[in-house]
């Protein structure tokens, strides 16, 4: 797991982990059983851009990923990936709680 060293960063990447797990939480299941491609690219869009920007790569590329299956309208696939990307998350709450600057 790459978790950047920058404190700035470090400071604020606990309440974006959370956010994101919210809005997993609250936004995914919809999107995909509504086939809403529109707004799920755009949940992957932004989940890659400021994962980026965060320095969780991962994640970011599982943005990508995702912004592919929401074009191409590939609900399963992106069904598949609520869990990964959530756990993901998780995980790197964890990380950030266990291991502080």
């Amino acid at each position: 797991m790459n978790i950047p060293e920058d404190p700035f960063i470090r400071e604020l990447l606990p309440e974006f982990v959370d956010t994101w797990i919210a809005d997993i939480d609250s936004q995914y299941k919809e999107l995909i059983s509504s086939k809403n491609a529109t707004d799920l690219y755009r949940l992957a869009h932004t989940l890659k851009g400021s994962c980026f920007q965060f320095g969780l790569n991962d994640i970011a590329n599982m943005g990508i990923e995702l912004m592919t299956l929401a074009k191409e309208g590939n609900w399963d696939k992106a069904a598949a990936m609520e869990l990964p990307l959530k756990n993901y998350f998780v995980k790197v709450k964890e990380f950030i709680e266990e291991n502080p600057l």
